[in-house]
């Protein structure tokens, strides 16, 4: 059986303890287990869905790898344990977030699962570092570029700042 290289990318993210830490020892273990191919500026952004929390430090990185969907999960969900996330509400303060933005061109809606990741087309925080290193990307279900997307973001892209 032929097994391909799929091309996929990731939004990381931190709010509790040292934020850029956090990013760069989430790298370190993506890197450990996947090739970590482009990575885009950090940024730091105003917090989504619950603004009484501390500020995030987010940025994407595009990997390639042969692990299916389900199994990169598991593996992005062992990285933020690792990283001391522990399960609690949505849109709480964490140590780490690694969200799948794209795997490949691939549609999937299941319980755990849904790629392309459902809210990424209205955040600021992950289209801003996206568009950094993947401007001309095509989403698979509207066909629109990210560089598209981003000009289309009805908040604009006030409350993310690239980091020095």
């Amino acid at each position: 059986m032929n097994v391909e290289m799929v091309t996929v990318y990731l939004c990381l993210g931190s709010n509790m303890g040292d934020r850029r830490e956090n990013i760069d020892k989430a790298i370190e273990y993506l890197s450990q287990k996947l090739r970590v191919t482009e990575k885009s500026s950090v940024y730091d952004t105003e917090p989504a869905g619950n603004p009484e929390q501390p500020r995030f430090l987010n940025m994407v990185c595009q990997i390639k790898t042969m692990l299916k969907a389900a199994d990169l999960l598991v593996l992005a969900k062992a990285i933020e344990r690792k990283l001391g996330r522990v399960p609690g509400r949505p849109n709480s303060p964490r140590p780490i977030d690694i969200d799948i933005l794209f795997y490949g061109d691939e549609i999937a809606n299941t319980p755990e699962l849904t790629i392309p990741h459902p809210r990424l087309t209205e955040r600021a925080f992950v289209l801003v570092p996206l568009a950094e290193i993947a401007p001309a990307l095509v989403h698979p279900v509207n066909k629109k570029t990210v560089k598209e997307l981003l000009k289309e973001l009805k908040q604009g892209v006030q409350g993310v700042l690239k980091l020095k």
